[in-house]
């Protein structure tokens, strides 16, 4: 017979709005500083290099670096999942098991990942149409992240247990040390000893194996369904199963994103070194409304998680409710942040006054439009929360991957200009979230 928790759930029990904040704000802060490992790397160089070590730290190598993890990512949501379903059903042993598993498949990942990404990267970026004089310093980049990215799958799979299990503080502390680290290796390797974009490479690593080391240390100073064990490191058949068939889905609908972003950094590349610069900056600043986003996103997909695991659908669909207005008060503030300080924000990157121009009408172009993915990523959470994952991949995959593939092949044919191209995003995320609402609205009606 499995430990039934004595003490008091608040995500199951207290008040959702309060508890959300609550789990919001430190994932928030957790995911910020994570953005701030790639962010400073192009700052640093691109105010102390130049635009060709931008374009090659945040251009085809951030696009590729972001195809990996965010497949990982996708994968860790499943082992997520199911140990937040576990917690809030109250079956600590098979929580603690899930850990375990969860730790397997980050190990088995990042050695695999290691040879393929080192071995893989010249033609990857070969691919991507990434400009010459930005091939050294991208290769270089992607090799060296590649050499540690057995360090981020651990950090990634470790921190998603703790917030599965309600710990969301714990993540957020770790990041906040490493990010502080990244930022003074960046600067010693970089005006120091002048290593370029390898010096903001081996600091990038460097802080991401201290990232994997503390969270380890953690799971494994901790008690009860967070205790890890490394001897008892190991796949669990029925484990596997369950969290593969819940995280596949949502890591390979984080492989067609990156793909199709790809496709358009691919087609980016093509308007020369400026654009891509711009492009690499403005991916940046952009990363400040999807670090948000990602932290409801996030937040809801654990809060529905237990509660659902506990019975209280009642609370599943409110928090849902609380979750999407809440995203998208925060969303409107951000757009008008955004467009109002765009031209310091693109200085913060480069000097260049050609860039910042051209990153600026980036901006200006897509940003309004953030909005509208608020819908996807809440309602999308919600859904990987109940352990509803394949519907919600296959919505992902035809209205956004697909379609903005169709609209790149035919924009390039036909009218092959900056604009044209990224249009591909807003008119993808209108369809998809039109999409996620029918559905989520007819899962509801099911459940009456």
């Amino acid at each position: 017979m499995e430990t039934v928790q004595q003490t008091k759930n608040e995500i199951t029990e207290g008040i959702i709005w309060k508890q959300l904040l609550l789990f919001f704000f430190p994932i928030l802060l957790g995911t910020f500083f994570q953005q701030l490992y790639n962010t400073i790397d192009s700052v640093i160089v691109g105010q102390f290099v130049g635009k060709e070590a931008l374009a090659s730290v945040g251009g085809s190598s951030a696009q590729i670096v972001a195809l990996v993890v965010g497949f990982f990512t996708g994968l860790s949501s499943g082992a997520a999942v199911t140990v937040a379903q576990f917690v809030g059903a109250g079956r600590e042993k098979t929580a603690n098991e899930g850990l375990h598993n969860a730790y397997a498949i980050a190990a088995a990942g990042g050695i695999m990942l290691t040879f393929i990404g080192i071995l893989t990267a010249p033609f990857m970026l070969r691919l991507m149409n990434t400009p010459s004089d930005t091939m050294d310093g991208s290769l270089t980049y992607l090799r060296i992240y590649f050499a540690g990215i057995l360090f981020v799958l651990i950090y990634n799979m470790g921190s998603a247990i703790l917030r599965a299990a309600g710990d969301s503080k714990s993540p957020l502390y770790i990041l906040i040390i490493c990010c502080v680290i990244n930022i003074i290796l960046d600067m010693a390797f970089v005006l120091v000893f002048h290593m370029g974009v390898t010096g903001v490479a081996v600091a990038t690593l460097t802080a991401q194996a201290v990232s994997a080391c503390l969270v380890t240390y953690k799971l494994m100073r901790s008690g009860g369904v967070l205790h890890l064990s490394l001897r008892k490191i190991r796949f669990h058949g029925s484990l596997l199963s369950m969290q593969l068939k819940l995280g596949l889905p949502t890591g390979f609908e984080s492989i067609l994103f990156a793909i199709t972003n790809i496709a358009i950094q691919a087609a980016i590349n093509t308007f020369g070194t400026d654009t891509t610069a711009a492009w690499s900056a403005f991916g940046k600043l952009d990363a400040i409304f999807w670090m948000v986003s990602t932290a409801f996103g996030i937040s809801i997909t654990t809060f529905v998680g237990q509660n659902y695991g506990a019975g209280r659908m009642d609370r599943v669909k409110k928090s849902t409710r609380v979750c999407l207005w809440m995203d998208l008060a925060v969303s409107f503030v951000l757009v008008a942040f955004l467009i109002a300080a765009r031209d310091i924000l693109f200085r913060l990157f480069t000097a260049d006054d050609t860039v910042v121009q051209i990153g600026s009408d980036m901006l200006l172009f897509i940003t309004p439009w953030y909005i509208v993915y608020v819908f996807i990523e809440v309602l999308g959470g919600s859904l990987r929360g109940r352990g509803n994952v394949i519907v919600p991949v296959v919505i992902t995959l035809l209205g956004v991957c697909v379609l903005r593939i169709i609209w790149l092949a035919g924009v390039l044919r036909i009218r092959p200009t900056i604009h044209g191209i990224i249009f591909s995003y807003p008119v993808t995320w209108v369809i998809t979230a039109l999409a996620f609402i029918g559905y989520y609205i007819c899962k509801n009606r099911q459940r009456r």
